[in-house]
Order: C-alpha cells, then structure tokens, then sequence
C-alpha cells in the first residue's frame, strides 16, 4: 500500500523526492519521511500524518543530499507516529531503509537481534530489515548484503535501500509488491508507481518477484535475488503527467468522474468495427482453439472490481452462454477449488498488483486454468502472469475511491464478452454489431448522465446527515446497488447497504423507516415492473425515495411525493451498457455528500489506492 521514490540525478533532490511523494500520497497517509546522503552522512526526516506535516519539517529543518530516498505510510505494523515512519535506520544511522508490504517473521528476527544488543525505535516490521543488514554487511557492497538478508527475510515485501557505506548506490528489491525504475537523460528513479516518475521520465522497467535492481549515477543492472544478471525490456508509459494532476477539479475523484467519457472511448478505441461486428482483442494471446474449449469462466476480484465481476457474469453468460463464477480473490486460495484445463480465469485488478487477486490467479492457473487479466497498468504482475491481458487504457486513477477505472472494466469485459462469443460462434456479426454500435455511443450516454449532478448535489444536501442509506438494484443493475452503497462508505463513513431488491423482504425491510433514504435503480427493462413494487414497499415503510429511472418514462410519478423523494432521469440505452450509465449519478451522490461531510474525498481514512499487501 505505502508509497516508495528513490532519485539519483544532477537534480536537487529533495524536491524530486517531494513531489513524487505527493503524486503518491493516495496509497498511504499515516506518515512520510526523506533520507538523504550527503558528504557520507545520512540524514532524515519524519512526521506523522499527511505530506503536509514533513514538508512543514523540511522548511523548518532543510536538507541538502546528493541522491535519497522517501516514504509515505499506510501503517500495518505499528500506529501512525514519527517514531514509526519511514525511512527506518541501524544503529549507526548510515543504512536506511523503505519499505512496503509485510516482513512475516520479524518478531523473530527482531528478537534475535535484541539478543544481541540492538535497541529497537519503533513497532515496525520494517526496523528489522535496517539492523539485519548491518549484521550481514561485509566489503563486497551493499546489493549482497541485501542478498543475504533476503535468505533470512520472509514476506511479500519492496525494499529500497542506501548505506553511507557504499556511496552514489541505491538497491531495491520485489517480492510480491510493485516496483518501477525509471530511465531518464543521466538520472535514475526508484518507485512504487508510476505517477510518482512521470512528470521526469516514461521510460520504465517493472521488476518482477524476486528481482533486484542496482541504481547508481551512470546506469541500472537488474539481476535475480541470486546474482544473475537478467535482462528486463524497457515499456513507454503513454499517459500525460497532466493526467495525474487536477486540472482544475477540486478533488481528483471529482475529475475522474468527468473523465469516464474519455476513457471508456480510449477502452473501445481500435477494438471494434460497427461495420464487419467484429471485435479485436490483439493482447489477449489465447488460440480460438483453447477459447472454444472452455466450458466454465471464474472472475477473481476484490472490492470494485469485484462489483464489475458480478456485471460480467450477465454480460457473458447471456452473450457466451458459458457459466460464470464470481469469487472474491482474499477468499479463493482458501478452500479447493474446482479449476481444470477448460476454466478461463478473468482477473480484474486496476493496478494489476492487487495481492489477492494475483494469489487467486496463480491458484487458478496452478490447477490447470487459462487466464485473462483485466487490467489498466502496462506491464504490471497480472498482466506478466496472465496469457492474455485486456486493457482499460483509463489513464491513471489518484482518487482512492474507483470511478473511472471501474465503469472502462464493465466496457473491458463487455468486449471481452463479444469477443468470447465471437471466437465460440455463439453470436454472428450482425448480433454482434448492436452491441459494438452500444459501446461506441456509451460516452455520449455518459456524458448526458453527467448532467444531473446539480440536482444530485440538491439530494446530497437533504441527505448527508443521514446516518445509513439502503441502495436497491434487480438484474445487472444489482451489483451497481453494491457499488453505489460502496462508494458511501468509502468516502463519507455513512453506513450503507447494497441488496438486489427482490431480497429486500428477506430482512433489509426492516431497516426502512422515515429516517432512511432509499436509493432505487429502477431503470427501463424487463425488470422495471418488479422494480416498482419494491419501490412501493419501501414508500409504505416511510423511506425516502431516491429513484434512477430512464428519461421519459413516469410511470414512477404516481409512486412518489415530489416533497419527499426524488427522481433522477438517465438517458435510455440498451441493457447491458444501462449500469455503465447508472453508475455515473452514485458516484456523484458519494462525493456531493462527503464533501458535505467535510470528508477527504481523494484519502478515505483507512484505505489506500492499491492493496498489495494481504
């Protein structure tokens, strides 16, 4: 989850290491902290909470170094102080270390080493790492002394490492979290993603598990955990540094929400002809021949992407006609599941470096599975690891809370659906064609569903001191429901639920009063008549009505009061796009009401952008 830059270069230092920071804030916000070498010194600075804090240190205590490291946290071991921000150091203050994801058996290191003598600083997991490389450094440089201390270490882990000892030198290790070199014009940059280097450099070269890169001021050599030297390709990154940044947005999310149009055109871009109804998917590496031997399709996720998992299940299902299984990555590796040589795994992950999402796929494809990744990172783990990829092309996404990249997954996999039944012959062009004609006009759709966010912001400021909310969907729209209700608590902390609404009286009913608001997709489908009676319900029990329905259909109008509920017109469209549009007025409905709340929309507390620790 923490944030990782490293810099080496002609540049002042402290200030490149600063602003990738900043541009690497969303995944980790407890503390931050610099290390610096200077003339053979180390020197560190920390705070707890956000950037703001170190920088407030910095100007009230500069510093000066000639290459260095930094840090932000999302804290797993330890509470968010200074004491237990990063960077960690020896005894002697002349190594330091960064670090992000979990060391498994560093109580037992650390209590092997207080055997010793060595005082510990902090709670961390991390300070061990400082220590033990101090115990095993020898005269042979610092990249085998890390080599000797990862014999020791347990975990999935990145590691960027200095030691005064061995000067104008930074090494940094992968196993399991994400960690991207950059290659600039006699500069070198460490990071834990790419945001961070991209305003300095797109030239890029992921490290995959068990790898080492060794930066110094005149180049980087990249071996395996062993010593031997391997070969990594460099990858053009294509998004604009602009892109990271607000661009006049008050927040990131609010930004990204506006983007959806953009992206999901750049998702369709290329891979569809309206005209022949055929779609092209020229990353995804499987013959036809093992695609029409598949016979079941698992769709690994966790969180949001879980949610665009339940979406696919009735896009291929109804397309493919293949039975599809939905299955939350953290759970998957725990029971025995059934998997063979004719099961495709669908991995949905933004970053593609999704801990356990990609602990799923290696189950999956351990018991024999095909796999297909989902993914809006070129060149991270899952689409390493996967045999084929299909990309979202979103751009980068700051906000913690998924939008953008989330609705151009639901496009992702709608293709992949139309591709699968294209190869399988389960569709023929001209069934194929109303469905590339959908996505292609789906921006257009976007951007009319756009429009209702000022009467969203008039229900946010009825509603925002509501203390729960129930969200209702039937059909596809049902895993929107969950969406919405996510969306909620991730950025206001209002207590939500998500349910399809035909379960509403198996329990849910119980919670609707006067005091809760009710929101109903209830758009226009073969379900809208269900839909109504639940909407009926909910009304006879007091709750306040929050309705999404299709632009000139009122048949809601005899249901609800104008003085208590609401009603939001979406522009029709064809039901498999309709929870791409529903989407869009949830997403705005969570921000109105946490930016009502006086909420850090971009950093929710407690979560981070990229969970790649388990």
């Amino acid at each position: 989850m923490c944030g990782i830059i490293g810099y080496i270069g002609a540049k002042q230092v402290v200030p490149v290491i600063i602003d990738g920071l900043r541009r690497l804030e969303y995944r980790g916000y407890d503390s931050a902290g610099v290390a610096v070498v200077h003339d053979g010194v180390v020197e560190v600075r920390r705070s707890a909470g956000k950037l703001s804090r170190l920088e407030d240190a910095l100007r009230a205590q500069p510093l000066a170094g000639d290459y260095g490291i930094g840090h932000t946290r999302w804290a797993t071991h330890g509470r968010p102080t200074e004491e237990n921000a990063h960077p960690h150091r020896d005894a002697s203050g002349r190594i330091v270390v960064v670090h992000n994801g979990i060391i498994e058996n560093y109580l037992e290191i650390k209590r092997e080493l207080q055997g010793k003598g060595v005082v510990f600083k902090s709670e961390t997991d991390t300070e061990v790492v400082a220590h033990l490389l101090r115990e095993v450094m020898q005269d042979d440089g610092l990249e085998n002394a890390v080599r000797r201390a990862l014999l020791v270490l347990r975990g999935l882990f990145a590691l960027v490492i200095m030691s005064a000892d061995d000067p104008e030198k930074i090494v940094a290790v992968r196993n399991g979290p994400p960690i991207v070199v950059g290659l600039g014009d006699g500069e070198f940059f460490v990071a834990s993603d790419v945001p961070a280097i991209l305003a300095h450099t797109r030239d890029v070269v992921f490290l995959g598990d068990e790898e080492m890169a060794v930066i110094t001021r005149h180049g980087v050599s990249f071996t395996d955990y062993a010593g031997a030297a391997i070969s990594k390709a460099t990858q053009r990154v294509l998004w604009d540094p602009v892109m990271a940044e607000k661009a006049g947005y008050k927040h990131f999310m609010l930004k990204e929400i506006f983007e959806q149009p953009w992206a999901i055109r750049e998702t369709v871009l290329g891979r569809v002809s309206e005209e022949s109804g055929t779609v092209f998917l020229n990353e995804m590496n499987l013959t036809a021949e093992t695609l029409r031997a598949v016979d079941r399709v698992i769709v690994l996720a966790c969180g949001t992407s879980w949610h665009a998992g339940l979406v696919a299940k009735f896009i291929i299902e109804q397309l493919v006609r293949l039975p599809v299984e939905v299955d939350y990555g953290s759970e998957y590796r725990y029971r025995e599941p059934i998997v063979n040589e004719r099961t495709l795994a669908v991995v949905i992950t933004q970053s593609g470096e999704t801990a356990d999402t990609l602990a799923a796929l290696r189950e999956a494809k351990k018991r024999g599975a095909s796999s297909v990744a989902i993914c809006n990172v070129v060149g991270s783990m899952a689409t390493r690891e996967c045999d084929g990829t299909v990309y979202t092309h979103a751009g980068p996404e700051i906000g913690v809370a998924s939008t953008k990249a989330f609705t151009s997954q639901l496009v992702a996999l709608h293709l992949l659906g139309l591709y699968l039944a294209q190869v399988r012959g389960a569709l023929t062009p001209d069934e194929i064609r109303p469905h590339i004609s959908a996505l292609n006009q789906l921006p257009l759709l976007i951007e009319e569903a756009l429009k209702c966010e000022g009467q969203i912001e008039e229900i946010a400021k009825r509603f925002y001191q509501c203390a729960d909310f129930l969200y209702l969907g039937r059909g596809a729209q049902y895993p929107i429901a969950l969406e919405g209700a996510l969306k909620l608590k991730e950025i206001s902390y209002i207590h939500a639920e998500g349910y399809p609404a035909g379960e509403m009286k198996h329990g849910p009913i119980a919670l609707i009063d006067e005091q809760l608001p009710v929101v109903a997709i209830a758009m226009q489908d073969h379900l809208f008549e269900k839909m109504m009676g639940n909407v009926q319900e909910a009304k006879a029990r007091g709750g306040h009505i929050i309705a999404l329905t299709t632009k000139g259909d009122d048949r809601l109008d005899e249901i609800l009061d104008p003085l208590h509920d609401s009603r939001i017109p979406l522009p029709p469209c064809p039901p498999l796009v309709a929870p791409v549009v529903a989407v869009i007025p949830l997403q705005l409905l969570s921000y109105h009401i946490a930016v009502r709340r006086g909420c850090d929309v971009d950093q929710p507390r407690n979560l981070a952008k990229s969970v790649t620790v388990e």
